[in-house]
């Protein structure tokens, strides 16, 4: 009688090893809490904000978008019926009002031929450095902490990382030439440097001018691309925003990595990079080059084939009605993140003050814009302090380990203001005063300050 096989079983460690990553696991674990206390104040969602979202508001983009490609490109109903049903132009469509929209709001002069338009940001980050890193040899650099979805596309595209320290202007730049010098003593080939400028995610830390400056001329002597993501440019608390990295490049240095996830809205998954930087076909410098994005599109035929035409179109579509000016687009929104975070400050303050003449216990970054504001406790603040907090009080916040790799940071977290009303925001951060009060009741001073 024939043996009836069992189901087929398969192990983790068959599979690539970054399935069972635990960089990969971090946005699930917060998404899973969330779920299970839908009550809770919520301080770890970075998504944008959702008061001025409206359903019929897409149907009006489509329509602006479509009266753009019958007015403006005079294209016959024909084409414009296959731009909107049918596969895509790989590089995608509206990287022409992308470019209109970096001259506007940036003063960026780009080729529009060098940018691919992806599927959200982080298909760009995956493309670049499967593109960039040949073998194992080929590191890139990156402040610490870091965007927790850098590090899962290095991990998913078999990038080494190696960390490079951060301070409250931003990257350490003495540490970054010190780790590419050590970094090529020990045989590895330092390719490209990883920043976020403006309010970087999770520290909000930003680079002064001088620093970026610094930056793109350290960048020279060393011979390295700079990867500069810039997600939250447009939502500066006051002042005048510096230059971006890209804005200040004249040595196609700097590849630039958008999104309208945090303008737009995040539902559309449309990113875009700018990779203008001429890749030869051989070693001779003379000899034809292409854009290393065209290079880009090519790896991106093989993993999605286009950026939906209909998430362009309505992109394409919010972009026409504002001018393709983003900062135009977004002013009420940005409007609510600078009171968001006045009001998030405030409340800290007032909760978190100590008594007269005794240190403080709990501390806290001011960043000038952004979403996010780092937390440091006198205890670890780790996931199972996570979850307690989530069922006993209330709170939900991102514990800061995740964006070091579990190297550090094992004493903040870290809260994200975007999506909260100011009555929630005060609603939240009294229940982290409770969460302190409970935590400090538990755990001999010795120990809360170890």
């Amino acid at each position: 009688m024939p043996i009836q096989p069992g189901p087929m079983r398969l192990s983790v460690t068959d599979l690539h090893a970054s399935v069972d990553d635990p960089a990969l696991t971090s946005m699930t674990l917060l998404n899973e809490l969330a779920g299970r206390y839908p009550d809770a104040v919520s301080f770890s969602a970075g998504r944008p904000f959702e008061g001025f979202y409206d359903v019929d508001d897409l149907a009006r983009h489509l329509a602006t978008f479509r009266r753009h490609l019958e007015h403006d490109k005079g294209l016959p109903a024909e084409l414009v019926r296959r731009t909107f049903f049918q596969y895509g132009r790989t590089k995608g469509f509206i990287h022409e009002l992308i470019a209109r929209q970096l001259q506007i709001d940036e003063g960026l002069t780009v080729d529009p031929e060098s940018i691919v338009v992806t599927t959200g940001c982080q298909e760009a980050m995956v493309l670049l450095l499967r593109a960039l890193v040949r073998d194992r040899r080929d590191v890139v650099l990156a402040a610490t902490p870091n965007y927790v979805g850098f590090i899962g596309a290095a991990r998913v595209a078999g990038a080494p990382l190696r960390g490079v320290r951060e301070h409250d202007g931003g990257i350490d730049l003495d540490d970054l030439a010190r780790q590419i010098r050590a970094a090529r003593r020990e045989g590895l080939r330092p390719r490209a440097c990883y920043v976020v400028p403006d309010f970087a995610n999770p520290s909000g830390a930003s680079m002064s001018r001088s620093d970026r400056v610094a930056l793109l001329e350290l960048a020279a002597r060393e011979e390295i691309l700079v990867i500069e993501d810039n997600p939250y440019s447009l939502f500066h608390a006051g002042g005048a925003a510096p230059p971006t990295l890209k804005a200040l490049d004249d040595r196609h240095q700097v590849i630039h990595l958008g999104s309208f996830a945090k303008s737009a809205f995040a539902g559309s998954r449309v990113g875009y990079i700018i990779a203008d930087q001429p890749v030869t076909a051989a070693a001779s410098a003379a000899a034809p080059s292409v854009l290393l994005a065209d290079h880009l599109a090519k790896l991106k035929s093989m993993v999605t084939l286009n950026t939906s035409t209909v998430a362009q179109a309505v992109i394409g579509g919010y972009l026409l009605e504002h001018g393709c000016s983003l900062r135009r687009a977004t002013a009420r929104e940005a409007a609510v993140y600078r009171h968001n975070l006045t009001t998030l400050l405030q409340r800290l303050r007032a909760v978190f003050a100590p008594a007269p003449g005794a240190a403080p216990e709990v501390s806290w970054n001011t960043p000038q814009g952004g979403m996010f504001v780092v937390l440091t406790l006198p205890f670890p603040a780790d996931d199972a302090l996570l979850e307690y907090s989530a069922s006993r009080f209330g709170v939900l916040w991102t514990p800061m380990h995740h964006f070091y790799g579990g190297t550090g940071g094992f004493h903040q977290a870290r809260l994200s203001f975007s999506v909260l009303t100011p009555e929630q925001i005060a609603l939240g951060v009294d229940r982290l005063g409770k969460l302190v009060q409970d935590q400090r009741a538990r755990r001999p001073a010795t120990a809360a300050h170890a």
